[in-house]
């Protein structure tokens, strides 16, 4: 038996994991101080209403013999593809049904879709960023290269003349909160049509965009379905961390692309449960919009705090607009881990270095707003504390 090597080119701990490591020590060493968590990117308010009734029905048609349910298509129910085809439809964009496939999450398809490309193909995917788009793809062999994203483009990278064959974009960017313009996706659009490219494009957090001139899918640009796969989550947008939804859009435009995930999914996947899709479908109704877009409000409020602490302790940073996230500088020139050690140590504050988000992301520390609003003005006291002079 042979292993896959490519396994001892990964880090040896994951970020998230040293983070805990570390929190755990301190919190073992000072029982009586409060942490307040502000690192993990994972929601704080429960499902709504509309989403749990839903459930409760589901639940109660799988316990009765005329409407239990079995193995269901394992591209998603109907009933859901089309409430997410509507959803697209009210942004401006037309989906296919058949373009529209149900996930467990937009973390697990960003790395299964990498099962349609050669392993020779390069990876382009900006730094810093989301580490999931780099492991995934050191773990089959491939060659990633980095988009440099720094302060001076306002961590929004665009493309060169380097030509690669698989490009990773994030918008509203985790880990920076960055977001692109139509015209700057345009660019990476005609880069990649150009080079017979594919764009692999993460829009889990497109719900948190708030200006209609700034694009929630990459389809909104013109000629992307010819050379991109769009993924979201219902994490962020309604609460689904711990229930697990999501969905990917292939565009039949891509031609093969589209029949071979369809292939993948019923060879390798089951299907996401009933239940779950019923709370999904549950979300796009004007009920369920409606109350999802009072919890997205409450953390667009946390960005605020977050957003206007930083400004007034004259400190340099991107996101908290556009996103949960908020990106900043590191006051006096600390390393990220230096800064989250001082946070940690002297305000009881956990964020997430962002020197674990690549090379680029050295001096820079990610906040969220998933917290509560309590936690969140506390937190904001405890750091004007320190920096407010």
């Amino acid at each position: 038996m042979n292993l896959n090597k490519n396994y001892k080119n990964l880090e040896q701990s994951y970020l998230f994991s040293t983070i805990a490591k570390k929190v755990n020590e301190y919190i073992s060493n000072n029982p009586d101080k409060k942490i307040i968590r502000l690192g993990i990117g994972d929601v704080t308010r429960p499902l709504c209403k509309a989403v749990t009734d839903a459930m409760h029905k589901a639940v109660d048609e799988m316990g009765a013999q005329e409407t239990f349910r079995g193995y269901g298509p394992e591209q998603g129910y109907d009933f859901l593809r089309n409430a997410i085809k509507e959803y697209y439809a009210k942004n401006n964009v037309k989906l296919e049904l058949e373009e529209v496939f149900i996930s467990d999450g937009a973390k697990s398809d960003l790395g299964n879709i990498l099962d349609l490309f050669d392993k020779d193909n390069v990876v382009l995917v900006p730094d810093p960023v989301y580490p999931v788009y780099v492991d995934t793809n050191i773990m089959n062999g491939r060659k990633v290269v980095f988009a440099n994203a720094n302060q001076e483009n306002n961590f929004l990278p665009m493309p060169n003349e380097e030509k690669v064959d698989i490009i990773y974009l994030c918008s509203p960017n985790n880990p920076t909160g960055a977001v692109y313009t139509k015209e700057q996706l345009k660019k990476w659009v005609d880069y990649a049509n150009r080079n017979n490219a594919i764009i692999l494009f993460d829009s889990a957090y497109e719900c948190f965009v708030s200006d209609s001139e700034l694009p929630r899918s990459i389809f909104e640009i013109e000629d992307a379905k010819k050379c991109a796969i769009e993924f979201c989550s219902l994490s962020k947008t309604a609460g689904f961390t711990g229930t697990r939804c999501g969905y990917t859009i292939v565009p039949t435009e891509l031609g093969k692309l589209n029949k071979m995930w369809l292939r993948r999914q019923t060879t390798k996947f089951n299907g996401v449960p009933y239940i779950v899709q019923r709370g999904a479908e549950a979300v796009f109704t004007e009920e369920g919009m409606k109350e999802i877009s009072e919890n997205l409000n409450y953390y667009k409020e946390n960005a605020k705090i977050i957003s206007k602490t930083m400004n007034d302790c004259g400190i340099w940073f991107v996101g908290g607009k556009h996103s949960p996230y908020i990106w900043l500088k590191c006051p006096n020139n600390m390393s990220s881990w230096e800064f989250f050690d001082y946070l940690l140590e002297k305000a009881q504050i956990v964020g997430t270095p962002g020197a674990g988000f690549g090379r680029n992301g050295e001096g820079y520390f990610r906040l969220t707003s998933f917290g509560s609003r309590e936690n969140t003005i506390e937190a904001m006291n405890r750091f004007k504390s320190l920096f407010n002079n």
